[in-house]
């Protein structure tokens, strides 16, 4: 199945560095090198419709493209991030049109983009926010987090990655005990079990995590993309075929004009400049 991507963003303002679009679902500001989406569905707990996930894969895209985009950075609100998919949507379902469903296409993106990719997480992350949570590379959560994968409520399973992702992070015991209660977890749980790398309070998640996301935005793209495909690249391959993936990515980059400023501004003791 094929995607087309189009532009559906509308400029609101533009400064020197700094732009930002509204789509139906999304507000999307691009500022030094850091794309900031945010769920704007707050009235309906910002639940993950395909019109959310297809803006949320269309930004992806772009960004994949532009070199000038080095991070992004996914968001809700203070007091939701994603409450899970739309139920509406899900009850029209029948088992051809959702093995047919497009939505597995937006996910598919999501979970493929190459470039650093991080959530800050406060409120609501439950079903499908959870699994849109885990397809971040780097979580911050803020101290009202509630994170879980709920779906046996309403007599279904995960469908985004859920069963996947979860045992991938926590473990065996731990993902069968919220996938199967349905119970979900708090901050600092989150954090305890590794889905989380830091506890934020509520009014700074987003803050702190935009910060981080400039950080790492001044790293070498090229070096970045490459880091990032070698760790995920762990999760699917034995250790001597991961150490030989990182060694070849090691080598490929020694040939990078990133490589070299790196070094120089290094030993010049200035900081680097990746153009």
């Amino acid at each position: 199945m094929r995607i087309n991507f189009n532009y559906s963003g509308h400029l609101c303002s533009r400064q020197r560095t700094s732009v930002t679009m509204t789509y139906q679902d999304l507000q999307v500001t691009k500022n030094d090198g850091v794309v900031h989406i945010q769920l704007t569905r707050e009235k309906s707990l910002n639940a993950l419709r395909n019109l959310t996930l297809k803006e949320i894969a269309d930004v992806l895209h772009h960004a994949e493209k532009n070199r000038d985009e080095k991070c992004v950075v996914i968001s809700g609100s203070e007091s939701v991030f994603a409450a899970g998919a739309d139920i509406g949507e899900m009850q029209q379902l029948s088992p051809v049109s959702s093995l047919q469903n497009i939505r597995a296409e937006y996910w598919k993106v999501i979970r493929k983009f190459p470039k650093p990719l991080l959530a800050s997480v406060n409120g609501y992350a439950l079903g499908a926010g959870c699994e849109l949570m885990m397809h971040c590379d780097i979580v911050l959560v803020g101290n009202n987090a509630l994170i879980g994968q709920p779906e046996i409520n309403l007599g279904i399973i995960p469908g985004a990655g859920g069963t996947q992702l979860l045992i991938r992070t926590i473990g065996k015991a731990m993902a069968m005990k919220m996938i199967l209660s349905g119970e979900p977890i708090n901050a600092e749980r989150a954090l305890e079990s590794g889905l989380a790398i830091e506890l934020c309070p509520k009014e700074i998640t987003l803050k702190r995590t935009l910060k981080l996301a400039n950080e790492i935005a001044k790293k070498s793209p090229l070096a970045l993309r490459l880091a990032k495909e070698a760790v995920l690249h762990a999760f699917e391959s034995p250790l001597e075929q991961g150490l030989e993936h990182e060694r070849r990515a090691f080598s490929i980059l020694t040939a990078s004009t990133d490589r070299e400023e790196g070094i120089n501004a290094f030993i010049e003791k200035r900081p680097p400049n990746y153009i």
